[in-house]
């Protein structure tokens, strides 16, 4: 069977960027800025995002460039003979799967509130009547269902009209409806009284504050965003390059990702500083900014229905665009490695994912008392997806990249190399065989 491929380098950027583009984008990002010093973390995200974003991805990019094929059947193609680097790519299918057993949960917390505020059910709340809705959601394993399989079939329905038809034509729908969306609510939100001191807090640097957080602490918080904001290492990537043509080199595709992945994120900031400050809430973390702070927000403003429906609309879009892609991850090995049809992939993936799902819904009430690890099943999940499979499963991408026991360095950079424009420097093997390695082994240590 002929390997799909995108119809346009555009449909590949926008694609690659919605797999990136997610929720922590838009809660965490800001937020991390804001409590590190501003502008001074934003200096070292990129930083990081240079040193070891960017490497990773163009690996994970060549690898499904090279080969043509989906995580397991790649490393099969590319892997000297009788080594057993392809078992790795059976831990980036269990890697999406868990992901996405939390992940459609949550995306489905956006369509529930992008559903509530556009039918007007916050109406004439105020105070903990707003905290309410998201307590009374969370309670409910019905309705926690309903927004989640409403999730999950949409995005394998997506999926299932293939790589042109399905997934590329709606993701740039999402995408460019997600720029203007956040376009306008950024510039709203800028207009607002007293706008201007959340746009200082939020970019400028401020050394009290980073001195506060400590230098270290800084940095540690901007290496962490960094590495984690592509999630690398479960080959969420890799299928794309299975897909995308060789007319250009990975390192500016892999430029390309980071910069549109970072637009969202700074924008995003530029939204939520300026509404809370203007209305004297300081931001938090988590999903308390989201689902109890941002409400109230816009419950206060002018027409505030109208941007709560637009925002939720935003997020909607962000994390769809994302459930979908890792869909076409799973959805793709299926097909390579046991020759399903795509709408065969599409229904039985569809239904072990709503079932895997169930757990992470029931764990915020008919399983509230359960825990693993200490943890709840949602922050679980989150744990051996973030802590564990995204570092290591990158460690394993850099090494069989290159070290003489997988692919190789020279491999790699021919195949990274390959097409017009920026190419990756040779005189970099030193660092990717020995630095590089070092500060992934830092971010795994500092998960644990």
């Amino acid at each position: 069977m002929k390997r799909e491929s995108f119809g346009s380098r555009l449909g590949f950027l926008l694609v690659s960027v919605g797999c990136a583009v997610g929720i922590g984008n838009v809660w965490k990002f800001p937020y991390v800025t804001g409590e590190n010093g501003g502008g001074i973390f934003v200096l070292f995200y990129l930083l990081f995002l240079l040193v070891m974003g960017v490497p990773v991805l163009t690996m994970e990019l060549a690898v499904g460039r090279a080969s043509r094929k989906s995580a397991v059947q790649g490393y099969q193609a590319l892997e000297p003979k009788g080594s057993r680097w392809h078992i790795h790519g059976w831990f980036c299918v269990l890697g999406c799967t868990l992901l996405m057993m939390y992940y459609t949960t949550v995306s489905g917390w956006m369509l529930g509130y992008f559903v509530k505020f556009a039918a007007g059910s916050f109406s004439g709340l105020e105070g903990a009547a707003v905290d309410g809705v998201f307590s009374a959601m969370l309670a409910s394993p019905g309705e926690m269902s309903l927004w989640m399989a409403l999730t999950v079939v949409g995005g394998f329905l997506v999926c299932s009209f293939g790589l042109q038809g399905g997934l590329e034509k709606v993701t740039k729908v999402m995408m460019l409806g997600l720029l203007l969306l956040i376009a306008l609510l950024a510039i709203h939100s800028l207009t607002l009284e007293g706008a201007g001191e959340g746009v200082r807090f939020y970019l400028l640097p401020d050394m009290e504050r980073a001195t506060a957080v400590g230098l270290g602490g800084v940095v540690t918080a901007a290496m962490n965003q960094a590495f984690f904001t592509l999630s690398l290492g479960i080959a969420a990537m890799e299928v794309f390059g299975s897909y995308m043509s060789r007319e250009h080199t990975l390192t500016s595709e892999a430029l390309r990702i980071c910069a549109l992945d970072t637009f969202v994120a700074l924008m995003a900031g530029l939204i939520i500083f300026p509404a809370c400050f203007s209305f004297g809430v300081r931001p938090d973390s988590g999903p308390d900014l989201i689902f109890l702070t941002l409400p109230k927000v816009f419950l206060g403003m002018a027409g505030g229905r109208l941007w709560g429906t637009l925002f939720f609309l935003f997020m909607t879009f962000a994390s769809f665009s994302t459930v979908i892609a890792v869909f076409e991850n799973l959805m793709s090995n299926c097909i390579d490695n046991f020759g399903w049809s795509r709408k065969k992939a599409s229904l039985i993936c569809g239904v072990v994912i709503l079932l895997a799902s169930l757990p992470c819904v029931l764990g915020f009430n008919l399983w509230g008392d359960v825990k693993l690890l200490g943890r709840g099943v949602l922050d679980f999940e989150d744990f051996l997806v973030s802590n564990l499979l995204l570092p290591l499963g990158s460690m394993v991408y850099l090494l069989f990249c290159v070290t003489k026991w997988g692919w190789g360095f020279d491999s790699y950079l021919a195949e990274a190399n390959a097409g017009k424009g920026i190419k990756m420097p040779r005189w970099l093997k030193t660092y990717f065989q020995f630095i590089l390695p070092v500060l992934i082994l830092v971010i795994l240590a500092q998960g644990l």
